[in-house]
């Protein structure tokens, strides 16, 4: 079945999903599931069909694949889920599936989803999107989704953020929207600042969060990061570190983050949009950082090693 041109059919879209890993790969089971608008994913390696685990029942779904991006014609959406550093790799897939018409919801890490993708969308509206909800990639069709908190993503209160929650009506997958979406993005920043780190460093899901010493080194990593966000511009609580702390404890320790998963599978970490990014951020204020410093070095140590 060809994708519709944006427009075609408002109550039925044509959404493209680049990037079938643990966030894509929930998004797009999630939409495909609920049945309400043609969905195909932008894949490496075909898929003929999806497993989708979730709390509400594993369901197998037909899910149409393009492996070539020459193949692809312009559609409504275009969820890019890749990580930050693949985000140049997706640009043949990009230019095939925006126009000005298009509406590109970024599902990355990190505080600068705009200009990443708005170089590459042809003019497409680009929508930030703020991702909790924790995806576990069993396999290349095969993706467990697991609630980590009240929500599970966020996008601004304007137009296009209204836009996206409406495509997630039906689904597990539960959205809001925040009028304050700069302050939200740097708390997420926060929580992968420690969390990812940490998990990927210790080869160990989350419970290692909730070891007393780890938890001395969260808020003193934290207070750096913290430090840097308000030398920003960016309004944060008092007790912003504290808060932090409480929200990982929100978190079931079975729980991996990305950079963990990544790490066990000798990918690439996602290291300058989350760590690099906190350091570059307290270099331009000339803010001393040393245990985020420490961390990006053996971060990029552990990239060297893979990529090298």
């Amino acid at each position: 079945m060809p994708a519709m041109e944006p427009g075609a059919h408002p109550s039925r879209l044509s959404i493209a999903v680049v990037g079938l890993g643990s966030i894509g790969g929930a998004a797009a089971g999630s939409l495909a599931a609920a049945g309400r608008h043609n969905i195909v994913a932008c894949t490496r390696r075909p898929v003929a069909r999806f497993t989708l685990e979730r709390a509400e029942g594993t369901v197998e779904l037909p899910l149409r694949a393009l492996t070539d991006p020459t193949q692809a014609k312009p559609v409504d959406w275009v969820l890019l889920c890749t990580k930050t550093h693949q985000t140049a790799g997706a640009a043949p897939w990009l230019a095939q599936l925006c126009s000005p018409a298009t509406r590109v919801a970024v599902l990355q890490n990190g505080i600068d989803h705009v200009a990443r993708a708005a170089p590459l969308a042809r003019g497409a509206t680009i929508v930030p999107v703020l991702v909790y909800y924790n995806g576990e990639r069993l396999g290349g069709d095969r993706v467990r989704l697991r609630h980590a908190g009240s929500y599970d993503a966020v996008v601004a209160d304007d137009a296009p953020g209204r836009a996206f929650v409406e495509l997630f009506e039906g689904t597990p997958l539960r959205i809001i929207r925040s009028g304050d979406f700069s302050t939200l993005a740097w708390r997420k920043l926060l929580i992968n600042a420690v969390a990812n780190p940490i998990t990927a460093l210790t080869l160990q899901r989350q419970a290692v969060l909730r070891r007393s010493d780890v938890q001395e080194l969260c808020r003193a990593i934290l207070n750096e990061a913290v430090a840097a966000a308000r030398a920003e511009g960016v309004t944060l609580a008092e007790d912003e570190v504290d808060r932090t702390i409480a929200t990982l404890h929100n978190f079931s320790g079975e729980l991996g983050t990305s950079m963990y998963f990544d790490r066990l599978a000798g990918r690439p970490l996602e290291v300058e949009a989350l760590t690099g990014a906190i350091v570059a951020a307290g270099g331009r204020h000339g803010i001393a950082m040393p245990l985020n410093r420490a961390l990006l070095t053996l971060l990029r140590a552990i990239n060297d090693g893979i990529t090298g």
